[in-house]
Protein backbone atom coordinates (compact mmCIF):
# COMPACT_ATOMS: atom_id res chain seq x y z
CA UNK A 1 0.00 0.00 0.00
CA UNK A 2 1.19 3.32 -0.93
CA UNK A 3 -1.38 6.08 -0.19
CA UNK A 4 -4.92 6.65 1.29
CA UNK A 5 -6.42 5.92 -1.95
CA UNK A 6 -5.23 2.57 -2.25
CA UNK A 7 -6.09 1.50 1.72
CA UNK A 8 -9.67 3.65 0.47
CA UNK A 9 -9.84 0.84 -2.10
CA UNK A 10 -8.93 -2.67 0.13
CA UNK A 11 -11.39 -1.60 3.15
CA UNK A 12 -14.00 -0.71 0.42
CA UNK A 13 -13.30 -4.38 -0.95
CA UNK A 14 -13.74 -5.63 2.46
CA UNK A 15 -16.70 -4.32 3.30
CA UNK A 16 -18.06 -5.46 -0.43
CA UNK A 17 -16.74 -8.97 0.12
CA UNK A 18 -18.64 -8.87 3.78
CA UNK A 19 -14.83 -9.89 5.16
CA UNK A 20 -16.03 -7.34 7.31
CA UNK A 21 -20.17 -7.17 7.51
CA UNK A 22 -22.67 -4.06 8.00
CA UNK A 23 -22.30 -2.86 11.66
CA UNK A 24 -19.11 -4.44 12.45
CA UNK A 25 -16.19 -2.95 14.11
CA UNK A 26 -12.93 -2.74 11.65
CA UNK A 27 -9.56 -2.28 13.25
CA UNK A 28 -8.15 0.09 14.72
CA UNK A 29 -5.77 3.13 12.48
CA UNK A 30 -2.64 1.74 14.47
CA UNK A 31 -3.54 -2.08 13.60
CA UNK A 32 -3.90 -0.68 10.06
CA UNK A 33 -1.06 1.40 9.68
CA UNK A 34 1.11 -1.38 10.52
CA UNK A 35 -0.39 -4.36 8.25
CA UNK A 36 -0.24 -1.59 5.54
CA UNK A 37 2.79 -0.67 6.39
CA UNK A 38 2.00 3.23 6.38
CA UNK A 39 1.66 6.34 8.21
CA UNK A 40 -1.76 6.49 10.85
CA UNK A 41 -2.24 9.64 9.19
CA UNK A 42 -2.72 7.82 5.75
CA UNK A 43 -4.83 5.85 7.58
CA UNK A 44 -6.80 8.41 8.77
CA UNK A 45 -8.06 10.03 5.70
CA UNK A 46 -8.86 6.74 3.79
CA UNK A 47 -11.17 6.26 6.84
CA UNK A 48 -12.59 9.87 6.87
CA UNK A 49 -13.32 9.98 2.88
CA UNK A 50 -15.31 6.69 4.08
CA UNK A 51 -17.04 7.88 6.72
CA UNK A 52 -17.72 11.36 5.05
CA UNK A 53 -19.66 9.04 2.20
CA UNK A 54 -21.40 6.89 4.44
CA UNK A 55 -19.69 4.20 4.21
CA UNK A 56 -18.30 4.20 7.97
CA UNK A 57 -19.26 5.07 11.19
CA UNK A 58 -16.73 6.74 13.52
CA UNK A 59 -17.42 7.96 16.77
CA UNK A 60 -14.69 9.16 19.23
CA UNK A 61 -13.87 6.11 21.90
CA UNK A 62 -16.39 3.91 20.22
CA UNK A 63 -14.00 3.02 17.53
CA UNK A 64 -15.23 2.75 13.28
CA UNK A 65 -17.91 0.63 12.09
CA UNK A 66 -19.88 -0.34 8.75
CA UNK A 67 -22.43 1.72 8.54
CA UNK A 68 -25.52 -0.99 9.40
CA UNK A 69 -27.43 1.27 6.56
CA UNK A 70 -25.16 2.81 4.47
CA UNK A 71 -25.91 6.21 3.01
CA UNK A 72 -25.10 7.00 -0.22
CA UNK A 73 -24.06 10.53 -0.84
CA UNK A 74 -23.34 12.44 -3.67
CA UNK A 75 -19.04 12.40 -4.08
CA UNK A 76 -16.41 13.43 -6.55
CA UNK A 77 -12.87 12.69 -5.81
CA UNK A 78 -10.74 15.42 -6.48
CA UNK A 79 -8.50 14.52 -10.08
CA UNK A 80 -5.16 15.52 -10.01
CA UNK A 81 -4.28 17.27 -13.48
CA UNK A 82 -1.14 15.82 -14.24
CA UNK A 83 -2.52 12.75 -13.77
CA UNK A 84 -5.56 13.00 -15.97
CA UNK A 85 -2.90 13.96 -18.56
CA UNK A 86 -0.56 11.24 -18.38
CA UNK A 87 -3.70 8.74 -18.17
CA UNK A 88 -4.01 9.81 -22.08
CA UNK A 89 -0.66 8.41 -22.94
CA UNK A 90 0.13 12.47 -23.32
CA UNK A 91 3.40 14.25 -21.51
CA UNK A 92 2.67 16.37 -18.95
CA UNK A 93 4.13 20.10 -18.31
CA UNK A 94 2.60 22.71 -16.22
CA UNK A 95 3.30 26.79 -16.26
CA UNK A 96 3.02 29.00 -13.53
CA UNK A 97 1.39 32.00 -14.77
CA UNK A 98 1.00 33.88 -11.31
CA UNK A 99 1.84 33.10 -7.77
CA UNK A 100 1.01 36.59 -5.58
CA UNK A 101 -0.79 37.64 -2.89
CA UNK A 102 -3.89 39.45 -3.49
CA UNK A 103 -6.94 40.47 -2.54
CA UNK A 104 -9.89 38.36 -4.10
CA UNK A 105 -12.30 39.59 -6.20
CA UNK A 106 -16.34 40.32 -4.46
CA UNK A 107 -17.22 36.72 -6.49
CA UNK A 108 -14.69 35.18 -4.98
CA UNK A 109 -14.90 36.13 -1.95
CA UNK A 110 -18.87 35.40 -2.05
CA UNK A 111 -18.54 31.59 -2.66
CA UNK A 112 -16.31 31.80 0.42
CA UNK A 113 -18.59 32.88 2.47
CA UNK A 114 -16.35 35.53 4.63
CA UNK A 115 -13.66 37.94 4.40
CA UNK A 116 -10.48 36.41 4.65
CA UNK A 117 -8.54 38.88 3.72
CA UNK A 118 -5.07 38.40 1.31
CA UNK A 119 -5.23 35.11 -0.20
CA UNK A 120 -2.32 33.31 -2.38
CA UNK A 121 -3.71 33.82 -5.91
CA UNK A 122 -1.84 30.99 -8.46
CA UNK A 123 -2.99 30.72 -11.66
CA UNK A 124 -1.60 27.79 -13.74
CA UNK A 125 -1.37 26.06 -17.11
CA UNK A 126 -1.34 22.47 -17.82
CA UNK A 127 -0.51 20.93 -20.94
CA UNK A 128 -0.70 18.26 -22.72
CA UNK A 129 2.19 16.81 -25.08
CA UNK A 130 2.45 21.03 -24.53
CA UNK A 131 -1.18 21.84 -26.13
CA UNK A 132 -3.17 24.13 -23.43
CA UNK A 133 -5.12 21.10 -21.33
CA UNK A 134 -6.52 23.15 -18.22
CA UNK A 135 -6.14 26.58 -16.96
CA UNK A 136 -6.40 26.82 -13.24
CA UNK A 137 -7.16 30.20 -11.68
CA UNK A 138 -6.79 29.27 -7.58
CA UNK A 139 -7.03 31.43 -4.45
CA UNK A 140 -5.67 29.96 -1.35
CA UNK A 141 -5.88 31.09 2.26
CA UNK A 142 -2.34 31.20 3.29
CA UNK A 143 -3.64 31.12 7.39
CA UNK A 144 -4.30 27.15 7.28
CA UNK A 145 -2.03 26.12 4.78
CA UNK A 146 1.59 24.68 5.99
CA UNK A 147 4.53 26.18 5.42
CA UNK A 148 6.99 26.51 3.44
CA UNK A 149 4.87 26.20 0.50
CA UNK A 150 6.05 24.40 -2.48
CA UNK A 151 7.62 26.02 -5.50
CA UNK A 152 4.19 25.99 -7.45
CA UNK A 153 6.51 26.14 -10.98
CA UNK A 154 7.42 22.75 -9.64
CA UNK A 155 4.32 20.90 -8.73
CA UNK A 156 0.85 22.27 -9.20
CA UNK A 157 -1.43 23.94 -6.90
CA UNK A 158 -4.02 21.22 -7.42
CA UNK A 159 -1.85 18.44 -6.96
CA UNK A 160 0.05 19.49 -3.71
CA UNK A 161 -3.28 20.11 -2.28
CA UNK A 162 -4.69 16.46 -2.79
CA UNK A 163 -1.39 15.14 -1.93
CA UNK A 164 -1.04 17.14 1.53
CA UNK A 165 -4.66 18.89 2.56
CA UNK A 166 -7.85 17.20 3.69
CA UNK A 167 -11.32 19.04 3.86
CA UNK A 168 -14.01 18.82 5.88
CA UNK A 169 -16.28 20.12 2.80
CA UNK A 170 -16.96 21.26 -0.30
CA UNK A 171 -18.92 22.27 -3.45
CA UNK A 172 -18.65 22.36 -6.77
CA UNK A 173 -19.92 23.64 -10.13
CA UNK A 174 -19.83 22.73 -13.42
CA UNK A 175 -20.93 24.89 -16.40
CA UNK A 176 -19.99 25.72 -20.51
CA UNK A 177 -19.24 28.96 -21.57
CA UNK A 178 -17.00 30.78 -24.46
CA UNK A 179 -13.47 30.98 -24.30
CA UNK A 180 -12.75 34.33 -23.51
CA UNK A 181 -9.85 36.15 -25.18
CA UNK A 182 -7.24 35.34 -22.69
CA UNK A 183 -8.30 31.88 -21.48
CA UNK A 184 -8.67 31.15 -25.46
CA UNK A 185 -4.93 32.85 -26.03
CA UNK A 186 -3.90 30.50 -22.67
CA UNK A 187 -5.43 27.20 -24.04
CA UNK A 188 -4.61 28.16 -27.87
CA UNK A 189 -7.99 27.45 -29.25
CA UNK A 190 -10.24 29.99 -31.15
CA UNK A 191 -11.83 32.55 -29.36
CA UNK A 192 -15.46 32.11 -28.12
CA UNK A 193 -14.58 28.30 -28.55
CA UNK A 194 -16.89 26.24 -26.36
CA UNK A 195 -15.03 25.34 -23.16
CA UNK A 196 -15.98 23.23 -20.12
CA UNK A 197 -16.15 25.24 -16.67
CA UNK A 198 -15.13 23.49 -12.79
CA UNK A 199 -15.38 26.04 -9.83
CA UNK A 200 -15.03 23.95 -6.67
CA UNK A 201 -14.54 25.66 -2.85
CA UNK A 202 -13.03 23.48 -0.23
CA UNK A 203 -13.26 24.53 3.10
CA UNK A 204 -11.60 23.01 6.79
CA UNK A 205 -13.87 22.41 10.17
CA UNK A 206 -13.46 26.46 10.51
CA UNK A 207 -12.54 28.25 7.58
CA UNK A 208 -12.02 27.88 3.57
CA UNK A 209 -9.22 26.09 2.13
CA UNK A 210 -9.81 27.06 -1.88
CA UNK A 211 -11.27 28.58 -4.79
CA UNK A 212 -10.29 27.24 -7.81
CA UNK A 213 -11.85 27.84 -11.43
CA UNK A 214 -10.44 25.16 -13.87
CA UNK A 215 -10.93 25.93 -17.93
CA UNK A 216 -10.85 22.94 -20.07
CA UNK A 217 -9.93 23.00 -23.60
CA UNK A 218 -12.16 21.69 -25.97
CA UNK A 219 -12.91 17.28 -25.59
CA UNK A 220 -12.25 17.60 -22.08
CA UNK A 221 -14.51 14.22 -20.03
CA UNK A 222 -15.18 14.31 -16.94
CA UNK A 223 -15.62 10.68 -15.09
CA UNK A 224 -16.94 9.79 -12.04
CA UNK A 225 -17.41 6.80 -10.12
CA UNK A 226 -20.90 5.89 -8.34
Amino acid sequence: MSGWEDIRREVLARIRSRAWPLGALIPTEATLAQEFGVARATVNRALSELARSGVLERKRKAGTRVAALPVRKATLDIPVIRAEVEARGEAYSLRLLRCNLAQPPLPVLARLGQDVGDMLHVETLHLASGRGFVLEDRWLNPAILPTPLPDFAAISANEWLVAHISYASGDIRFCAEAASDAAAAALGVAQGSAVFVTERCTWAPDAPITWVRLIHAPGYRLSTVL
